[in-house]
């Protein structure tokens, strides 16, 4: 692996702390086996919702079904 400094004049603490950090990225992203499931997003959870009670039967209970607390 190369890394080549484009832009500026890094000081050898700031160029040591750089690829410490890539050093840490490019060895977690090993650790993760490749056919592993990524974590699911909490916005995308559908259990975040699904504890509420449904709206109440009504002219508008059709637009705060898909929009809980609207």
């Amino acid at each position: 692996m190369t890394i080549k400094v484009v832009r500026g004049n890094p000081t050898p603490e700031e160029l040591a702390a750089a690829l410490a950090v890539v050093r840490v990225r490019a060895a977690a992203a090993s650790a993760v086996p490749s056919g592993a499931p990524t974590p699911r997003d909490s916005w995308s959870d559908p259990s975040r919702i699904a504890g509420r009670l449904l709206p109440q039967p009504g002219p508008t209970a059709w637009s705060r079904t898909y929009w809980p607390g609207a």
